[in-house]
C-alpha cells in the first residue's frame, strides 16, 4: 500500500459530501462497449446537484471548515463547476459565499452562481486574473480560499468516487480512466483504489492542448505550461497540484492525451449512450479510454470512464457537432492541385467515385493550377482514407491530408476571397493564430494596443464553443520587422502563435 495514498483512506471514509451529494450510478454505454469489444461503463457524476464531481470536494473542504473554525464566508476562483460547488455547499451550510469569475464565463454559468445565493465578481479575460483577484480580496477580508483541487480536504472529497466505484461493481474492475485538469479528481479516485486494490489500472486522460500532468510526468517534475486550449475548460489548468502531484506520481499506471475532435466524439457517444449530453470535460475520460484501448488492442475488459459533468454551453454544441465525425475518423479534409483548365472539374468528380463530398471550395487564382479544399466521409475511417489517397496519387494528383490541421478546420473552410495580392517593396505576409477573450471590446482592444503601426491582411474569427474564439491575422511587413512584431503582440496580452508555414495557409491563401 502507497504510504502517502494510505494517508487518504481515513480522510475519504469520514468525508461528509453525503449530505449533499448521490452516490452516482454506474451506467454501462452498450454501444460503445459493441463497437471496443470490452465492457465500457460511466461513472454518472453528471447526475451531482450541481451537474458535477465538484460538489464533493467543495462540500467535504467547506463543512469541515464550518465545523471545525466555525467559518461564516468562504471565497473561490472559478470559471464553471468549481463555482457552483462551493455556492451550492454554503448555500447547503448557511454560509456566505463569494466567487470571482472571469468577465468571459458564458452567462448560464454566472447565473446559476448567483441563482444558489453566491455573490458573484466578475474581473479579467481569463481564470488567472480572477484567481490573483481573488487570493488578495481573501487576504484582506481574512476569508479562506477554497482552492478547487490543491488540497487535502477536496481530494478527499473527490476520493469517495472511488470508494463508491469499489463498493458498487460487482466484477472486477481491470482499468479507470478518469479527465485531469489540476488533479484533484484523479488524485482521489487513484489514493483510495491504488490503496484497497493496487492492481486496479489508474489512466490519466488530458486535452492535448492542456496536458500539464503528461509533461510533468515525462519531466520527472511539475510542469507550469505557458498556455492552455479552453474547449474541455473544466480541466483547463496550466499546471497539477503539489498535492495532487506528490499522490499521483506514486501510482499512476499511464497517461494519455487526446484531441479536441476526440473530445467531440466521445460526447456524441455518451449521448448515444446515455441520452444526456457531457460538457467537453465530462467527455475526456471516455476519449481516452477509446483511443488507449485501441492503441494497446485491449479485449473482454471492465472500463469504467468518469462522466465528470454535464453543464455544456449551448453555444458549444454546433461546433462539437461539427469536429465529432472528425474525431470518429469518419470525415476527411484535403488540399488537391488540379490543372487549371477546362474539364478538369469533371476529372476530378469522377475520380473522386461514389463518395459524400462534405467540402467543396475553389477560388480561381493567377497559378496554372487549381487549389481545392475537398471534405469526404468515410465509413471505414482510416483504412478508407489511406486507400483513397493512394488512389489519387496513382492517378497523378497532388494530394494533401489536412485533416489534422487546425487552421484548415477552424479557418480555411470558412474563409473566402483567395489569395493575397503581389506585395511590393519587399514586403512579406505573416500569419498568427490569435485566442480572443469572448467579450465586447476584444477585437477594438486588440486594435488599439497595436497602434495602427501594423497592416493587417487578413482577419477571420471563429468561435470554438470557448470562452475564447480563434482569429487568423496576417501582417504585412519587411522580414527584419518580425521580431518588433511579436513584441506588439506580446503586449496585447493575447495568446498568439505564428502560422506563416502552415500547410493549408500556403496552399490557399499565401
Amino acid at each position: 500500500m502507497n504510504k502517502y495514498s494510505k494517508k487518504y483512506l481515513d480522510k475519504i471514509s469520514s468525508s461528509k459530501v453525503y449530505d449533499v451529494v448521490i452516490k452516482s450510478p454506474i451506467t454501462k454505454a452498450e454501444s460503445v462497449s459493441s463497437q471496443f469489444n470490452n465492457k465500457i461503463y460511466l461513472k454518472r457524476e453528471d447526475l451531482q446537484p450541481t451537474r458535477s464531481f465538484k460538489i464533493r470536494g467543495a462540500y467535504n473542504k467547506i463543512s469541515n471548515l464550518v465545523e471545525k473554525q466555525k467559518v461564516k464566508h468562504v471565497v473561490t476562483a472559478s470559471a464553471g463547476n468549481h463555482a457552483q460547488g462551493v455556492a451550492y455547499s454554503a448555500k447547503s451550510l448557511k454560509i456566505k459565499s463569494t466567487i470571482f469569475m472571469p468577465k468571459t464565463t458564458p452567462s448560464i454559468k454566472v447565473d446559476s452562481v448567483r441563482n444558489l445565493g453566491a455573490k458573484v465578481i466578475l474581473i479579467g479575460d481569463n481564470f488567472d486574473a480572477a484567481l490573483e483577484d481573488s487570493l488578495l480580496f481573501c487576504k484582506n477580508k481574512k476569508l479562506p480560499f477554497i482552492h478547487p483541487f490543491d488540497d487535502p480536504l477536496v481530494i478527499a472529497g473527490q476520493g469517495t468516487i472511488g470508494k463508491e466505484l469499489l463498493d458498487q461493481f460487482d466484477e472486477n474492475i481491470d482499468i479507470v480512466f478518469v479527465a485531469v485538469g489540476g488533479g484533484g479528481l484523479i488524485s482521489g479516485i487513484g489514493a483510495y483504489i491504488k490503496s484497497v486494490k493496487p492492481k486496479i489500472k489508474i489512466i490519466a486522460v488530458e486535452a492535448a492542448d492542456a496536458a500539464g500532468l503528461n509533461a510533468s510526468l515525462k519531466a520527472d517534475k511539475r510542469i507550469k505550461l505557458q498556455e492552455v486550449g479552453l474547449f474541455a475548460d473544466g480541466a483547463a489548468a496550466k499546471q497539477i497540484g503539489k498535492h495532487n502531484y506528490k499522490l499521483i506520481k506514486e501510482w499512476i499506471d499511464d497517461s494519455i492525451t487526446v484531441s479536441t475532435d476526440e473530445i467531440c466524439a466521445a460526447v456524441k457517444d455518451t449521448f448515444i449512450d446515455t441520452r444526456t449530453i457531457p460538457e467537453p470535460t465530462g467527455a475526456l475520460a471516455l476519449a481516452g479510454l477509446k483511443k488507449y484501448v485501441t492503441s494497446k488492442r485491449i479485449r473482454n475488459k471492465n472500463l469504467i470512464a468518469t462522466y465528470c459533468g454535464s453543464n455544456l454551453n449551448f453555444e458549444s454544441l454546433a461546433h462539437i457537432v461539427e469536429r465529432s465525425k472528425m474525431g470518429e475518423k469518419k470525415e476527411m479534409i484535403f488540399g488537391i492541385n488540379i490543372p487549371e483548365k477546362k474539364g478538369t472539374f469533371r476529372k476530378l468528380c469522377k475520380s473522386i467515385g461514389q463518395k459524400n463530398i462534405t467540402e467543396f471550395s475553389y477560388r480561381l487564382d493567377k497559378t496554372n493550377e487549381a487549389k481545392i479544399l475537398l471534405g469526404l466521409e468515410f465509413n471505414k475511417g482510416v483504412i478508407e482514407k489511406n486507400s483513397f489517397m493512394k488512389s489519387m496519387k496513382n492517378k497523378n494528383y497532388k494530394i494533401t491530408d489536412l485533416s489534422d490541421d487546425e487552421i484548415s478546420k477552424v479557418h480555411l473552410r470558412y474563409m473566402s476571397g483567395g489569395r493575397a495580392p503581389e506585395f511590393v517593396d519587399g514586403n512579406i505576409e505573416e500569419v498568427f493564430k490569435v485566442d480572443f477573450p469572448e467579450r465586447p471590446g476584444a477585437l477594438m482592444q486588440f486594435l488599439e494596443l497595436l497602434k495602427d503601426k501594423w497592416n493587417i491582411t487578413l482577419f477571420h474569427y471563429k468561435n470554438q464553443g470557448s470562452i475564447y474564439g480563434g482569429a487568423l491575422v496576417g501582417f504585412s511587413l519587411k522580414s527584419e520587422q518580425l521580431k518588433a512584431l511579436n513584441r506588439d503582440l506580446l503586449k496585447t496580452e493575447y495568446p498568439f502563435v505564428r502560422v506563416s508555414d502552415n500547410a493549408g495557409y500556403k496552399a490557399f491563401l499565401k
